[in-house]
């Protein structure tokens, strides 16, 4: 296993050094956790990053509640009550 020593700045930030972020990945964004254990010992590791839904995922979900039996005035109508009560 190969060590590298890295300096906190005074704003509590650390550098990864070149070698690491090339083997490991890490890119900008790379979403990274931290854990310490009693005996003081950081481990560092990368998160699992979740893919971004697109807005034709978000279509998908929202043909799950659509009503087609109501025209667009009753759909009107009925938002509209909801708002009085």
């Amino acid at each position: 296993m190969k060590t590298d020593v890295t300096v906190v700045t005074e704003r509590g930030q650390i550098s990864i050094p070149a070698s690491v972020r090339k083997q490991m990945h890490i890119v900008p964004g790379t979403p990274i956790v931290w854990s310490v254990s009693d005996d003081c010992t950081c481990t560092i590791t990368l998160a699992r990053k979740l893919p971004v839904r697109g807005a034709k995922a978000m279509l998908g979900f929202a043909h799950t509640y659509m009503n087609n039996d109501l025209s667009s005035d009753q759909l009107l109508a009925e938002l509209r009550e909801g708002e009085s009560v």
